[in-house]
C-alpha cells in the first residue's frame, strides 16, 4: 500500500529544522530492504535521505525549489519511475533523477535519459559508484538553485546579502574570503586587498563597504595609474576658487567627497611619491587641506587600497614608502586568481551571461556542457575581467564555437591529464602543510613516485 508520508526507519536521523534548505536525497522505492540498504549508504556518506514507497506520497516533497534530486527504481506498482521522471520534469526540468534499474531495464533508462533523467545505476551497483553520482547529482543541483538565487536577485534589482553579492562563488577560497571580509565589514579597518590583474579586488572592496555601517554613505574609487601626477594633488584633495591658473571655483576632492564612507584606492602602487607623503598624513590625521587653503577639513572615512604588487618589496627597491606600506598594510586580504578557485567559473559565467543578456536586451542563452567544460580548462590570465568579456561575447554571439580564453589552442589529452594531475598534488600538498611525505601517504603513492611526478610537472611544495 502506497504511504502517504516519508518512511523513517530506526536507524534514520533525526530531521533538520530547516529541511527544506538541507540538500537532501527523496528515494522512491516500494521494496522496504532496498529502501533501507540505499538510505543506510547514503548517510553512511554524509548524505540526509527522505524515503517513500511509491510515486504518489513522495511528490508532494519535491517542489520546484527543492534543494536536493531524486533518486527512484523505475519498476514499481501502480506508478514507475518513469511516471515519477515525467512528473518532476514538468515540475522542474532542472531537478536531477537518478533511476534504479534491474539488468533488463537498461534499454528503458537509456531511453528515459533521453527524456531527461540525470542518470541511472544498474543493479547490483557498487555503493561508492551509487554515492558518487549522488554526489555529482547534489552538485550540479546545487549550481542550478545558486544560479536562480543570483538570476532572481538580479531581476529584483538587488542581491540579498551584499557580500554574497560581490564575492560570488562556493570554492573553499572565496568561502573563506567571503568570512573574513564579513569579520572586517562592520570594523573601520583601512584594508589593503592584494590580487592579480582583474582579479576582483574593486568587489572585495565593495563588499568590505556595503556589509558595513557606511554603506548608505559614498563609496569613492580612484584608480591611482590613471590620473596624471600634474592632476593627483588636485584630484585628491580638491582645491580653492583661484589655486591655480584655472581653478575658477571651488572644488571637493576625492578624500573629502568620501568622507563618511569608503575611499578605494586601486593600483595604490602608481601613486606618485610625492602624493604618498600626504596620503600618509591623511590616514594619520583624518584631515585634508585643500589646494590654496591653509584650513585642515576633517574627514571620518575608511581607506581600502588595492595593488597588484609587493608593497615591501616595492618600499624595498625605493618606488613605495616604507612608512605608507606600513599604515596600509593594518589588514590584508589575498584574492585567489581565478584559475585557482576554477570551481566558481560555471556559477560566474552564468551570472555574467544573464548581466549581458540584461545589458544588451538579448534573450539568455544556454551554457552547453562543452562550453562549460572548456571554461573551466582555460587559464584565465585576465581573471574575472576576462571572464566577464567572454560572457559578454557568449550573449552577441561572438564566442568562437572551439573557444579557449587568449585564443590558445585547445588543450590535447596529455595536457589535459597533466592539468588534473598538477591540481590534484596541489591540493594533497595544501592539505598536508607542504609535507611532501604526508601528502604521498593521503594519496596512497611512494615518496619517490610523488617527488619524480613534481619534478616531471615543474611543481615544488613551496609552491
Amino acid at each position: 500500500m502506497c504511504a502517504e508520508r516519508a518512511l523513517k526507519s530506526p536507524h534514520s536521523s533525526a530531521p533538520s529544522p530547516h529541511p527544506a534548505a538541507r540538500p537532501r536525497v527523496v528515494l522512491v522505492d516500494d521494496e522496504e530492504m532496498i529502501r533501507i540498504t540505499i538510505e543506510q549508504t547514503l548517510e553512511l556518506a554524509g548524505i540526509a535521505v527522505e524515503t517513500f514507497d511509491c510515486v504518489d506520497a513522495a511528490l508532494p516533497a519535491i517542489g520546484r525549489d527543492f534543494p536536493g534530486v531524486v533518486v527512484s527504481d523505475v519498476r514499481m506498482p501502480v506508478r514507475d519511475g518513469l511516471d515519477l521522471l515525467a512528473d518532476v520534469r514538468r515540475r522542474d526540468p532542472e531537478l536531477p533523477v537518478v533511476l534504479i534499474t534491474g539488468h533488463g531495464d537498461v534499454a528503458m533508462a537509456v531511453s528515459a535519459m533521453r527524456e531527461g533523467a540525470y542518470d541511472f545505476i544498474e543493479k547490483p551497483f557498487v555503493s561508492d559508484a551509487f554515492v558518487e553520482v549522488v554526489r555529482r547529482a547534489l552538485d550540479k543541483r546545487a549550481l542550478v538553485m545558486e544560479n536562480r538565487r543570483l538570476r532572481l536577485a538580479l531581476d529584483r534589482g538587488e542581491a540579498g546579502d551584499a557580500i554574497e553579492r560581490c564575492l560570488v562563488g562556493q570554492s573553499p577560497a572565496i568561502r573563506r574570503l567571503r568570512d573574513d571580509v564579513a569579520q572586517l565589514a562592520s570594523t573601520s579597518a583601512d584594508v589593503l586587498v592584494l590580487g592579480e590583474t582583474g582579479a576582483g579586488k574593486e568587489q572585495v572592496a565593495r563588499a568590505l563597504h556595503e556589509g558595513g555601517s557606511r554603506r548608505d554613505k559614498p563609496f569613492v574609487a580612484v584608480n591611482c595609474g590613471a590620473i596624471p601626477e600634474s592632476m593627483f594633488e588636485s584630484e585628491m584633495f580638491g582645491h580653492e576658487a583661484g589655486a591655480f591658473t584655472g581653478a575658477g571655483k571651488k572644488r571637493i576632492g576625492k578624500i573629502e567627497h568620501a568622507s563618511g564612507g569608503t575611499l578605494f584606492l586601486d593600483e595604490v602602487e602608481s601613486m606618485p611619491l610625492a602624493m604618498q607623503v600626504k596620503l600618509l598624513r591623511v590616514l594619520q590625521d583624518r584631515k585634508i587641506e585643500r589646494l590654496g587653503s591653509n584650513t585642515a577639513v576633517p574627514v571620518d572615512l575608511r581607506v581600502i587600497a588595492a595593488t597588484k604588487e609587493d608593497l615591501s618589496a616595492l618600499a624595498d627597491a625605493g618606488r613605495f614608502r616604507k612608512d605608507l606600506c606600513f599604515r596600509l598594510d593594518v589588514v590584508k586580504l589575498v584574492l585567489p586568481p581565478l584559475r585557482e578557485r576554477r570551481e566558481d567559473i560555471p556559477l560566474l559565467f552564468e551570472l555574467f551571461v544573464v548581466q549581458a543578456a540584461v545589458k544588451y536586451q538579448r534573450p539568455v542563452t544556454e551554457v552547453p556542457p562543452s562550453l562549460r567544460r572548456a571554461l573551466m580548462l582555460a587559464d584565465w590570465p585576465g581573471n574575472v575581467r576576462e571572464l566577464k568579456n567572454a560572457a559578454e561575447r557568449h550573449i552577441l554571439g561572438f564566442l568562437a564555437p572551439d573557444f579557449t580564453a587568449g585564443g590558445a589552442a585547445p588543450p590535447g589529452l596529455n595536457e589535459l591529464l597533466d592539468r588534473v594531475e598538477r591540481l590534484v598534488i596541489e591540493d594533497a600538498l595544501k592539505a598536508s602543510g607542504q609535507r611532501i611525505s604526508a601528502a604521498a601517504q593521503a594519496l596512497n603513492i611512494p615518496r619517490k613516485t610523488l617527488s619524480d611526478r613534481m619534478k616531471r610537472l615543474g611543481l615544488t611544495a613551496a609552491e
